[in-house]
């Protein structure tokens, strides 16, 4: 029987999952069990495999031309795999490290998070300690971390949007539409625009391009 760390790798390029893949593979250790390349197909297959350590993307787009099953996000995957097991060592590994994603991140119960500017040994460290039941958070995660739980979130805007606020306020910035997101996030078309006017209000915000314009800003999106 092995004893290498069984992991899942989730992320929408395959030749990001073939980068790390590349790094990972390298330690005598480890082992990629399976392959991702959205959210809902991360949950299926942690929930038939179920791996040591799932390294999940954060910004994973939606594909229009994908069916609702195939389109779940990186951050309502990681709220369904916690559901589905509270234990699950998840390790975040994306280019989203503003505020306020690591404090978010965080509350939904991972045990990692680190960016994708890492070097090899601290992602090689990283799942290591995540295997092992303990956490670990990049110098920059946790710094971010830190500040937003002491200024109560007030450094960004975009802090004062609930979880699931948050997670629609990225796919509107990404241009969906809200029938698109309603598939995505498994909720009412009617629901989401509840939640878009919501977003607008509480951000002082007129229309989808502030919102774009206030993605690009706080580097959840990029030009």
């Amino acid at each position: 029987m092995s004893n290498k760390i069984r992991i899942l790798l989730v992320d929408d390029h395959s030749i990001v999952r073939a980068g790390f893949q590349h790094m990972l593979l390298k330690e005598a250790d480890m082992e990629i069990v399976a392959e991702a390349e959205n959210g809902s197909q991360a949950v299926d297959l942690y929930r038939n495999i179920k791996p040591d350590v799932v390294v999940m993307d954060l910004a994973m787009p939606i594909d229009q031309d994908t069916s609702e099953a195939s389109s779940t996000t990186g951050m309502d995957a990681i709220k369904r795999i916690m559901l589905h097991d509270p234990e699950a060592h998840i390790l975040v590994l994306t280019i989203w490290e503003a505020s306020p994603y690591p404090l978010r991140v965080a509350e939904a119960g991972v045990k990692g998070y680190v960016t994708k500017r890492c070097a090899q040994n601290e992602l090689v460290h990283a799942v290591r300690e995540v295997y092992a039941g303990r956490k670990y958070f990049s110098p920059s995660v946790s710094a971010q971390i830190v500040q937003d739980a002491e200024s109560g979130e007030e450094c960004s805007p975009i802090s004062q949007l609930t979880r699931r606020e948050l997670e629609i306020f990225t796919l509107l910035a990404e241009g969906h539409s809200v029938n698109t997101i309603a598939d995505t996030v498994f909720l009412s078309p009617k629901t989401v625009h509840a939640h878009r006017a919501n977003i607008l209000r509480k951000l002082n915000l007129s229309n989808g391009s502030e919102i774009i314009r206030l993605a690009l800003r706080n580097g959840i999106i990029q030009a």
